[in-house]
């Protein structure tokens, strides 16, 4: 298991942590993610962190497909892989449907079915085999819809390109799970339980693989996991409340809201649906008050630096290959780093 940085994305005024991140490449670190919800983007500010650090991979966690065409995504990955010099990790999502329709004005329906058309469309762009032609229910190219010109050709990428830029796609749910096992390089979950693996998302991952002919020797399983070295352990869990409240009460509708699924799957279905009453009836503060620490611990490294030491195993001992770190100093990471080497 090697270790991974996972920034996010931004609120207010974006000032990325540059001493964290050139740290990180100083270390030997495998990469560093930046993501995009309805504000700043996730390409801008990693190739900012490009020209500014000299290994450590730039991995997009995610770049939501829904607000760029296939190809425009595939134009992005092959420009940044080759003026990186091959650090590029293409991280893809649709993220929700409240962003989805509300915030890019598209459709969320059938998601599934996009994301295959999707990923496929852009395998074949970097591929460069023969001028662009697709045909799905989705996506078709050249366009023919009722307004087309007809004066669409299909095009062939003028730069070269690696076929074989990593493709990463977030998933939590179960379908979307054992398709980024079938199509994808690697995996990007959020609040992953290694403790659960084998009950909750073990069954898909393999159908995926199974599907594609594949094994995990080589699938990068690199979930988002929060990091907090402090020996008050309840100062470190109330640091991680207001995220999980947030994600399980507020980030989607009553009745989809993939998060609140997942920690119900992880068997928190009473603290889920208390979480999610309080915070949508405005009650963040109670919300965040009634997020269990058996959840934290499940999901994320807390506490005195040998009790982080000690529950490191365990996810040393799960599927992970890419333990992406969610910290905020330098000292913290510096720990990481050295707990991993013992």
């Amino acid at each position: 298991m090697r270790l991974g940085l996972m920034l996010g994305y931004a609120a207010g005024k974006y000032e990325l942590p540059l001493e964290l991140v050139r740290e990180a490449d100083r270390l030997g670190v495998h990469a560093v993610w930046t993501a995009e919800a309805y504000g700043s983007d996730a390409v801008t500010p990693l190739a900012w962190l490009g020209a500014q650090t000299e290994r450590i991979k730039l991995g997009t966690a995610i770049m939501q497909m829904p607000g760029r065409t296939p190809a425009n995504a595939a134009m992005t990955a092959m420009t940044f892989n080759q003026l990186s010099g091959g650090r590029f990790l293409m991280g893809l999502g649709l993220s929700g449907p409240q962003v989805v329709e509300g915030w890019h004005g598209v459709s969320y329906a059938q998601p599934l079915a996009r994301t295959r058309e999707y990923v496929e469309i852009v395998r074949r762009i970097f591929a460069r085999e023969a001028p662009l032609t697709f045909e799905g229910r989705h996506y078709q190219i050249p366009y023919r819809g009722d307004d087309a010109t007809g004066l669409g050709k299909p095009l062939k990428s003028t730069l070269a390109a690696d076929r074989n830029i990593p493709i990463y796609l977030a998933a939590i749910g179960p379908k979307n799970v054992e398709l980024a096992a079938e199509i994808a390089d690697g995996w990007l979950p959020i609040f992953f339980a290694p403790e659960r693996y084998d009950a909750v998302f073990k069954p898909h991952v393999e159908s995926g693989l199974a599907k594609a002919g594949k094994t995990l020797d080589g699938f990068d399983i690199a979930p988002t996991v929060s990091v907090v070295i402090n020996d008050n352990l309840d100062i470190a869990y109330n640091m991680l409340r207001p995220m999980l409240a947030l994600y399980v009460g507020g980030m989607g509708a009553r009745g989809k809201n993939f998060y609140y699924d997942m920690a119900v799957r992880y068997g928190f279905e009473g603290a889920a649906a208390e979480i999610q009453d309080l915070y949508l009836a405005g009650d963040k503060g109670a919300a965040m008050a009634r997020v269990p620490a058996e959840l934290i611990d499940a999901v994320a490294l807390v506490g005195p630096r040998g009790r982080v030491r000690e529950r490191l195993s365990i996810w040393r001992d799960s599927p992970v290959t890419t333990l992406n770190m969610t910290v905020f100093d330098v000292e913290t990471l510096r720990t990481m780093v050295e707990l991993m080497a013992e």
